[in-house]
């Protein structure tokens, strides 16, 4: 990744602003693409009264020393996204305190004339790694993130899906193992993804011992491996993923675990789907910044959908 200084900017073509908004951080960057970066800030998540000022404050200084072409915002879920519904732009029910039914889309997208586009954080991951990442070419793809919670950006057709609501899959309930009986990290669900392979989940099932402590044969990471398996078996059988990146925290800090899971999807598929037949499996290409260029590639999407209509 390469950061310029703003004042070797290009001014013949504009930029793009995009906010990922996360539950501890907003990386706010403003890019041409991966090997383009022009500027990144990081702005806290707290009270939506402050957080969302202090991004307005970043974008509006890029607006006035730059200018850019079009905005992406990627932020955490679950959030409203019909464009006809009354709360289109919202984050709806999450846990984090404060911040339900906050207008995160229309209080910064109303500030500046350009194209917007307002998406999960994992779907614009998902797309920045079709576009500049690990499935370049790919139309359906799924992006994991797995660290507090886990989050899954889907894209079918070269979209993310829709209906009632944005992918929720790290809620699907998956199998326990038959001697699993600890806690789960979810309040929501005792079985889901999220309660039992997440970081808060690993933590509800360790109660005071520390995950740095534990070996990679630990029975804790027999639980996590297993529910990723059955979430990654579910989305082959139901939308057919081309290929499944996973990363996020818990990844990133038990590399053992991306190893196990592929050959443990296969096992699980038993030859019934024809799975590609190596990396099917894989780490972002993107890593820690493919969440911060979530946000580009959608304002890049918001562009082309504008030049298009």
């Amino acid at each position: 990744m390469v950061i310029d200084s703003l004042a070797v900017l290009d001014r013949g073509e504009l930029p793009f602003a995009g906010i990922e908004l996360g539950g501890t951080k907003c990386v706010c960057t403003l890019a041409y693409g991966p090997d383009r970066i022009l500027a990144q800030e990081t702005v806290p998540t707290e009270h939506p009264d402050t957080t969302l000022p202090a991004i307005a404050a970043v974008l509006q200084r890029w607006w006035d020393t730059t200018g850019f072409a079009a905005l992406g915002i990627a932020s955490f879920g679950p959030v409203d996204l019909d464009p006809a519904s009354a709360t289109w732009g919202h984050i709806l029910a999450t846990t984090k305190p404060d911040w339900p039914m906050t207008d995160v889309a229309g209080t910064l997208s109303a500030m500046f004339d350009v194209p917007s586009a307002f998406d999960t954080d994992v779907n614009g991951a998902a797309f920045a790694e079709t576009r500049w990442g690990c499935a370049q070419g790919l139309d359906d793809f799924a992006y994991v993130t797995i660290g507090t919670g886990v989050g899954v950006g889907l894209l079918v057709n070269g979209q993310p899906t829709r209906g009632i609501g944005h992918a929720e899959i790290g809620h699907l309930r998956t199998p326990r193992l038959p001697d699993d009986t600890l806690p789960s990290g979810c309040p929501f669900h005792d079985d889901c993804v999220e309660g039992l392979a997440s970081g808060t989940g690993i933590k509800a099932a360790l109660g005071d011992v520390h995950v740095s402590t534990l070996s990679a044969d630990h029975p804790v990471w027999d639980r996590a491996a297993a529910s990723i398996v059955a979430m990654c078996h579910a989305m082959v059988c139901t939308t057919g993923p081309r290929r499944i990146a996973i990363g996020g925290g818990v990844m990133n800090k038990q590399p053992h675990l991306l190893a196990r899971i592929e050959p443990a999807l296969r096992a699980s598929i038993n030859g019934y789907l024809p799975l590609p037949e190596r990396d099917y499996i894989v780490a972002p290409a993107l890593g820690d910044q493919a969440g911060p260029l979530g946000s580009i590639a959608l304002a890049q999407n918001a562009l082309q959908a504008g030049v298009a209509a």
